[in-house]
């Protein structure tokens, strides 16, 4: 399994090959000696060289001249701290091998196999780029080939016996290894470059991509394949490009398990773990690299399913984008990445991720269609135009030729941002929705049999322990972007993550196994959309808990109605539901209302309202709790580090961050309780009281019983519900579980959406107490319809539907 660094490094200015930390300008001369140009492999070598440094901008205009310079004051640092030894390059790089033995870390180890190559990377970019200081430096260029060498003779060759990380040997260390002698291959012998094309060969046989099983899989497939094109480039051997260009054609088709892209939009890593914004980001950016690579060429990538990964753009990639961020739900153990140790610099966050993969959706279009392309830039360039938390164009934590791209799109008068859509998409086979309005976003995460709680892995993440249980984001249309950037991992409460219900069991760190082996075994996860509305339903069991529950989001045009019921536990611990945990950030003073009242600001604060019928917090939204229990409130300032969630590369610095939580305490070992609140993003204290009072009662009626959660919203013509067993509600009724949105047009016609979340049911049928006239379309599952003074449908062979909504269409009496 990759180590911490591998994905980080992907990303951050120390410059692994996956990085692509770049530039242009002019390349220092080639030697003597070097081979003529105009062969097909110095075209693929000059393509390479572009796409990792960069093409098209100023290197004295911003931000490339800040980002140049601190890429030559980073490689300067690395070039004084060069002092090769038996076990290492770097004296704090230790690579040596100590062997089996108590306290020993052959991950940690390989990891510097690795972390050592990128460093030379970085060395030889700075010495490739202009404006650097170190720019075609004789001294800079021999110390970077003396330390290829010196890498490739005592660790990285022929006859080594790879430890710890298999990502270290086969992708991250040769990566950075083949890209670094690509950039310096003027000032190589041709003896060395055969040399370490040998150490390449040893590691990154053939054979890697020999079946589409184990690590071989998905973005590491991809990650494989760029390993043996460069390779090929820099060796100038025909057969091993074109056995990486026909080795890319596994990750193309879509996938209906395991690991890669799914009809859906689905981006699955590690068979049950949720990676469009990690995993699914090397995948996105890879390909875009090795389709350009390889376009024009004998050994083009001309496999139709190519097209999947088009289509992805906008069906898997853009759906979590939101104003230049990728959402943390489908980041996997990223999101504990955040900061390394050592000096202050950028963070590693949802903000970053986002400007990767944008970057790479610019990149990828130039190998698209025209329209294709000129959709996706105007995607990004809305992106860039809304993304005013952390500007896209200006991250510093990005690459230079990433940042180009991105500046390209900002240059671009033909590119028309394009608006954040509205609707409402559910991705089955990931466990996770996406909730669009124009002014505010959500997104929901679960669990189930079919996906991880949550993935640890090298030491990251080792308390996202309950992101799959319910976790509910949100962010303003223009406000709140970077509520889970900034500190909210290290400092949140990990057992009062926002929407959750979660028992206060204590757990260990890492509880339940690494890459994402914990999963609970339910079957009732998913829901039903019509495009534009949503109702979630998910079945709950606590990891390493006998806490269970059952949750129902319903997802409208302002709000997000939220049922649970049938809330048990005999852990001997209490059991909450937590309606918020707002991040207020180092300083935030948020004022907290209560049924009208402003409660204290200072911190540390807690109190208990009996009977709270609505809450509001400034600068953010409103709660509604339409029962009018009892609800606890807190004011909290709290301390952690990176290195709490990330043991193995996270900073050990401790900061504070603030918090206000709302929660519903069902007590210990409860039986059989529930809630129901309604979230208000963006809502004002007027509005939030209105929609408590009468107001709220004539715009949703509920129910939240042990058989069916139900949602009737009169104002939307929307009837939704999650049948957990057969029963009914108002004028529906099922006789299976199934999730049902039915919604009545202004036309005269009403859409019925029908989704099985269990993938279990052979056949259901639904009744609808509603004058119907005749049905206008209907899906194949549909094998039944009856009209007349009310609807039934029958349906069959839900379970070969995956989750997906079945929608039939009926003309209304």
């Amino acid at each position: 399994m990759p180590s911490s660094l591998s994905r980080r490094t992907f990303v951050q200015i120390t410059g692994a090959a996956a990085s692509g930390l770049a530039g242009v300008g002019s390349a220092p001369a080639l030697a003597a000696g070097a081979p003529s140009a105009g062969s097909p492999f110095d075209s693929l070598r000059e393509t390479w060289r572009a796409l990792l440094l960069g093409e098209d901008f100023r290197p004295t205009a911003e931000p490339f001249r800040s980002r140049l310079a601190a890429l030559g004051a980073q490689a300067s640092a690395y070039a004084d701290l060069m002092d090769p030894s038996d076990g290492s390059l770097f004296p704090d790089a230790v690579w040596a091998d100590p062997g089996p033995g108590p306290g020993t870390d052959s991950f940690a180890r390989s990891a510097m196999v690795r972390s050592s190559f990128q460093r030379l990377y970085a060395m030889a970019e700075a010495w490739s780029q202009p404006g650097t200081g170190l720019t075609g430096s004789p001294a800079l260029a021999e110390k970077i080939v003396a330390g290829l060498d010196h890498m490739c003779a005592r660790v990285y060759h022929e006859g080594q016996s790879p430890y710890g990380n298999w990502y270290d040997w086969q992708i991250g260390g040769p990566q950075a290894l083949l890209d670094t002698a690509l950039l310096m291959r003027g000032r190589l012998t041709a003896d060395r470059t055969a040399a370490y094309c040998r150490a390449v060969d040893a590691f990154v046989p053939d054979s890697v991509v020999a079946s589409y099983t184990g690590t071989s899989t998905g973005a590491n497939r991809v990650d494989l394949c760029r390993v043996l094109a460069i390779r090929g480039t820099l060796g100038e051997d025909s057969g091993r490009i074109e056995l990486a260009s026909r080795a890319l054609a596994p990750v193309f088709p879509h996938v209906t398990g395991g690991d890669g892209l799914y009809a859906d939009g689905s981006v699955i890593q590690h068979t049950r773990v949720p990676y469009t914004g990690s995993y699914g980001a090397v995948l996105l950016d890879g390909l875009s690299k090795l389709f350009a690579l390889l376009g024009g060429s004998a050994w083009e990538v001309t496999d139709s399913g190519r097209q999947n990964v088009f289509d992805a753009v906008e069906a898997a990639y853009a759906p979590f984008l939101h104003n230049g961020l990728l959402m943390d739900g489908v980041s996997g153990r990223a999101i504990a990445r955040g900061l390394p140790p050592g000096p202050p610099g950028g963070q590693n966050d949802d903000q970053l991720r986002g400007h990767v993969v944008m970057a790479s959706v610019v990149a990828l279009g130039k190998a698209a269609s025209t329209q294709e392309n000129r959709r996706w830039r105007g995607l990004v360039r809305g992106w860039i135009q809304r993304g005013t938390y952390r500007p896209p164009v200006t991250d510093p934590m990005l690459s230079v030729a990433r940042l180009a791209l991105l500046n390209s799109v900002l240059d671009d008068d033909t590119a028309t941002p394009t608006a954040q859509p509205e609707g409402s998409l559910i991705f089955p086979a990931m466990d996770r929705a996406v909730h669009r309005r124009d002014d505010w976003v959500a997104s929901v995460s679960m669990a189930s049999r079919r996906i991880t709680y949550y993935e640890n892995g090298n030491g990251e993440n080792l308390r996202g322990w309950n992101t799959g249980s319910g976790m509910l984001y949100w962010w303003g249309g223009d406000y709140a972007a970077d509520q889970y950037s900034d500190r909210f991992w290290p400092t949140v409460d990990p057992y009062r993550l926002p929407g959750t219900t979660a028992s206060a069991k204590r757990l260990t760190d890492g509880e339940g196994g690494a890459w994402g082996a914990p999963f609970p075994e339910v079957d009732f996860v998913g829901g039903v959309s019509d495009g534009t509305y949503s109702m979630l339903g998910q079945q709950l069991e606590g990891l390493s808990s006998s806490m269970r529950a059952r949750k129902s989001w319903f997802l409208g045009d302002d709000s997000v109605i939220c049922l649970g019921s049938g809330i048990s536990s005999t852990d001997g611990a209490a059991v909450e539901t937590v309606v918020e945990n707002r991040h207020l950030g180092v300083e935030g003073t948020n004022v907290l209302t209560v049924d009208g009242h402003r409660q204290p600001s200072g911190f540390p604060w807690a109190a208990e309202f009996a009977h709270a019928g609505w809450a509001h917090i400034a600068g953010h939204g409103g709660y509604v709790f339409p029962e009018r229990g009892p609800l606890r409130a807190l004011r909290e300032e709290r301390a952690g580090a990176w290195r709490d969630i990330n043991s193995a590369s996270g900073s050990p610095v401790s900061f504070s961050s603030r918090y206000t939580t709302l929660l519903f305490d069902h007590g210990t070992d409860p039986v059989e309780e529930g809630y129901a609140y309604v979230l208000l993003p963006g809502a004002s204290i007027p509005f939030t009281a209105l929609r408590a009072g009468a107001l709220g009662r004539l715009l949703t009626t509920y129910t939240r019983g042990p058989d069916v959660h139900g949602v009737r919203v009169p104002g939307l013509g929307v009837t939704a519900a999650n049948f957990w067993a057969a029963g009914g509600f108002g004028r529906l009724w099922a006789s299976a579980p199934v999730s049902v949105l039915i919604r009545e047009r202004r036309d005269g016609t009403a859409a019925v959406c029908v989704s099985d979340p269990t993938r279990l049911g052979d056949e259901v049928r639904i009744r609808w107490e509603r004058p119907v006239r005749s049905v206008v379309s209907r899906p194949a599952s549909v094998t039944r319809v009856s009209t007349g003074p009310a609807l039934e449908l029958g349906l069959g062979g839900l379970s070969a539907t995956a989750g997906r909504t079945q929608t039939t269409v009926v003309r209304l009496l």
